[in-house]
């Protein structure tokens, strides 16, 4: 992928929610340490409910902006009704309202091998 296709691209990471606004801290973290990495790709934060943005505003900003290309990933650490009924149903919403986006959804966070293994290095650590 070239520089000026990635200017084009945005991530989105997709969160639950909470009415606690502490418990967006992680994710919110997730987001900074990406535009630190990769500061030519969007990114931003959306959330199922109690939260805000929804995806589809958090959407809607970043096709405003000219993005072509936008993934999807759910950080959920389980994929329960959330990530296997709703956010679907969202993603295809999203696909309907912005044809000319190429939107798509990543598995769920927490299916990765890379962070399964991190997960229990950190949980064996002393």
């Amino acid at each position: 992928m070239t520089h000026s296709r990635d200017a084009q691209h945005a991530v989105v990471l997709f969160g639950h929610g909470s009415r606690d606004p502490l418990w967006r801290a992680p994710i919110e973290a997730v987001a900074e340490r990406m535009r630190q990495i990769a500061p030519h790709i969007e990114t931003r934060c959306a959330y199922l409910e109690l939260s805000e943005p929804n995806l589809p505003t958090a959407a809607a900003e970043l096709v405003a902006r000219g993005i072509t290309t936008l993934s999807v990933v759910p950080l959920f650490l389980g994929v329960g009704r959330h990530a296997r009924e709703d956010l679907p149903v969202l993603v295809q919403d999203l696909r309907r309202l912005y044809p000319q986006v190429d939107v798509s959804l990543k598995p769920a966070i927490g299916e990765d091998p890379k962070l399964i293994s991190l997960m229990a290095e950190i949980s064996l650590r002393p």
